[in-house]
């Protein structure tokens, strides 16, 4: 799974790995809560440092325009987005890419507990900034 071409692809295989063990665990049908208590627990077992829950601040032209939390926060450079439904829609993914762009984080994973195999997508913010621009969140 690990693939040279995927920025931080070592720690993103290492989630999605995480993930597949949470899933083969409890199978789908709980609450997306659930699911991400497991992937906590999961994580921490595997080394994986994280922040859960992390409240994100939204920026607009280097202002502060609300904040969203995002499930999981990894290592400061990667953020993972949770759901727990039966099949992902195009809309779920827009809001992933849109909440990777309003975090300035240069990569994300949706995962999906909720069909029947674990689904999961590696995301590639194209507008990420290299240099911190004003946003205090990118390091």
């Amino acid at each position: 799974m690990i693939k040279e071409e995927y920025k931080y692809s070592e720690l993103t295989s290492k989630i999605i790995g995480c993930a597949m063990s949470v899933h083969r665990a409890l199978g789908n049908g709980f609450q997306e809560v659930i699911y991400q208590r497991a992937l906590e627990i999961e994580m921490t077992d595997n080394g994986i440092s994280f922040k859960r829950e992390q409240e994100m601040p939204i920026y607009f032209k280097n202002q502060i325009i609300g904040t969203r939390r995002v499930d999981f926060l990894i290592q400061e450079i990667v953020s993972v987005e949770l759901k727990a439904i039966i099949k992902l829609e195009d809309v779920h993914f827009a809001q992933a890419i849109n909440y990777l762009e309003a975090y300035d984080l240069e990569v994300g994973l949706l995962i999906n507990f909720g069909a029947k195999s674990l689904e999961f997508k590696r995301l590639l913010n194209s507008k990420f900034k290299q240099k911190n621009q004003g946003n205090p969140m990118v390091k």
